[in-house]
């Protein structure tokens, strides 16, 4: 097998390749060398290699780091080649007299892919490139496979998703949206503790789909012998919290929708969740609002972001406040609720909102706020008071029993969070559900309008007034990262399943 040298470049045929590169699996063995290392102690990173860098050290210094071989550059007795790392990439040098003739026909033998470890010398080239001249190496992976822009480029959005390790590899600018994400999960943490709030963890299987009007995954508890259902939201288990006497909790984990796959929809989506006993829907306000901006500040050093068509969206605080019923006249005229049903559904059609004449004229006003007016509302927007029927589990406006004391948070044209000043009654929670129950029936979402007795049961004991709030995080990060898709925010997000 020692004839075998590295002639990928004459082969278009990615099965061919993976030939060869299996064929040297054999070879490095032959050499007594692994072809799958182990652990390599001491390791430096590429950046702090380069940030420690002493131009006028009498004595260069020896270094070792490991890391993916990302490009090959041959030019006769010398090899360039690119090593990079998690913290950044780093030139490596190998010279034949350098080297050693041995050591230089051995990497000539490695494929861009594979991760290697290498010790030797730091010096910068006459170009100014900081470079490891190479004394040694280690072979720690074999890559079997060609990296994919070495044919087309990872222009496939859908193999980008499916094979994410190959995005991560492939673009350093993905990479770096997730470790945005991270920054900004870790933020969002840490402003929570510091505000008092303590983390808690709920069921995410449930036997009842509660706390949020949408169409559960359900499964089959063996043990139990019963059914089950991945969690729509935490809230009422939250809310059980308080009434237990805990004052300020949140949860920030996954909750699990069986509905539709879009660019701003993925049915596993994470979630915080945080209520405040004493606390209400001015209260939550304030909250979301120091999240976003600290996460903002902290994470991307800016409190202006891109919006979607271009526009900076500035999330200095205060943000707008505006009522719903307002915001409706606002953009169809202050003469929308003396319409009829007849002139609302044609208002609807002029505007390509598809809606039925089987709809409440409060169902169409909603449809036509939904697809008309949200994705206009670019700057942050606090929508308030809205129609009590939305939001079930929030507490009526003292004015108004038709409205509830709520917001939604709209930034970008999407709904971000909503914030609520919690219903604590429980014998007009028991009506508001069973209201639900009966505007769900029939519908995909009847499983998550049953009634949750322990919960009314739990009011039933006492619970404090509370605010509540919950934020979508994977439209955070979007909104924070500028991307446009919410796949770009998810590393592995459900995609459709391939016919094998």
């Amino acid at each position: 097998m020692s004839n075998i040298d590295n002639q990928e470049s004459v082969y278009s045929d990615e099965n061919e390749i993976i030939r060869q590169r299996v064929q040297k699996i054999e070879f490095w063995k032959e050499q007594n060398i692994s072809p799958f290392g182990r652990r390599s102690k001491e390791i430096l990173t590429a950046e702090s290699v380069k940030d420690n860098f002493d131009e006028d050290a009498q004595i260069p210094a020896i270094v070792k780091v490991a890391g993916r071989i990302m490009a090959v550059r041959k030019m006769g007795k010398s090899i360039f080649a690119d090593l990079r790392d998690d913290s950044d990439k780093i030139q490596l040098y190998v010279g034949k007299k350098s080297a050693g003739e041995d050591l230089f026909s051995l990497f000539k033998k490695l494929d861009i892919g594979d991760i290697i470890s290498v010790s030797g010398e730091v010096f910068k080239t006459r170009m100014g490139e900081i470079t490891i001249k190479l004394k040694e190496f280690e072979l720690l992976s074999k890559s079997l496979r060609p990296l994919p822009e070495k044919f087309h480029g990872l222009t496939d959005v859908e193999q980008r998703y499916r094979q994410r390790y190959i995005d991560l590899i492939a673009n350093e600018e993905v990479k770096n949206t997730f470790r945005a994400r991270a920054a900004i999960i870790s933020e969002i943490r840490r402003f929570m503790e510091d505000s008092g709030y303590m983390e808690v963890e709920t069921p995410m299987l449930q036997p009842i789909a509660g706390g949020a009007q949408a169409r559960p995954f359900l499964t089959h508890y063996n043990a139990l012998d019963s059914k089950m259902y991945m969690r729509i939201a935490p809230e009422l288990y939250l809310k059980k919290l308080l009434v237990g006497g805990f004052p300020k909790v949140f949860e920030l984990n996954k909750n699990f929708r069986n509905e539709g796959l879009s660019r701003k929809h993925n049915p596993e989506f994470t979630v915080l969740e945080a209520y405040e006993a004493f606390g209400d829907c001015e209260t939550m306000m304030d909250l979301i609002t120091g999240i976003i901006c600290t996460a903002a500040e902290k994470v991307t050093g800016s409190l202006q972001v891109k919006g979607e068509g271009g526009e900076t969206i500035n999330l200095s605080a205060p943000w707008r406040r505006v009522a719903y019923h307002d915001l409706i006249c606002e953009y169809m005229g202050n003469d929308w609720n003396e319409l009829d049903k007849a002139q609302k559904l044609a208002k609807a059609d002029e505007l390509g909102v598809h809606v039925s004449d089987v709809m409440t004229e409060t169902q169409i006003t909603h449809e036509i706020y939904d697809k008309h007016i949200e994705g206009r509302l670019i700057q942050p927007t606090f929508v308030t008071r809205l129609p009590r029927y939305l939001v079930p589990l929030a507490k009526a406006c003292d004015d108004d029993s038709s409205l509830v004391d709520v917001y939604e948070l709209v930034i970008n044209g999407q709904e971000l969070a909503p914030g609520y000043s919690e219903l604590n009654d429980p014998i007009e929670q028991r009506k508001r559900f069973e209201e639900q129950m009966n505007v769900s029936e029939g519908t995909e979402t009847e499983e998550s309008g049953k009634i949750d007795e322990d919960f009314l049961t739990a009011l039933e004991y006492g619970m404090p007034p509370a605010g509540g709030m919950g934020i979508g995080i994977d439209r955070l990060v979007m909104l924070l990262t500028g991307s446009e898709s919410i796949r770009d925010v998810i590393l592995f997000p459900q995609m459709r399943q391939i016919n094998s």
